[in-house]
């Protein structure tokens, strides 16, 4: 059952993964881009987490964390950036 069960979730957040990066692609503004990758981080953070459950390793729960702190670096950084042109002052 279990098998099942994480079948159907690497289902959903792959396909939140395809629909964020259609979102990233076509965005509008700056603002959706951004949200798009930070969502897409978090999906993938999500996935190694369940490929770890399958697998029964804790070295992709490990990954998921440095993931994690990347992903909201970058976000902190890119945000930032727009909205004051440069990073480090």
């Amino acid at each position: 059952m279990i098998a099942y069960a994480l079948t159907f979730a690497f289902v959903c957040f792959g396909l939140g993964l395809l629909i964020c990066l259609w979102r990233l692609l076509r965005g509008p503004t700056r603002a959706d881009r951004i949200l798009a990758l930070d969502t897409m981080v978090i999906n993938m953070i999500a996935i190694l987490v369940l490929y770890g459950l399958k697998n029964g390793t804790a070295v992709y729960f490990e990954a998921s964390m440095l993931v994690a702190m990347v992903g909201f670096v970058s976000t902190v950084a890119y945000c930032r950036f727009l909205l004051r042109g440069d990073i480090i002052e």
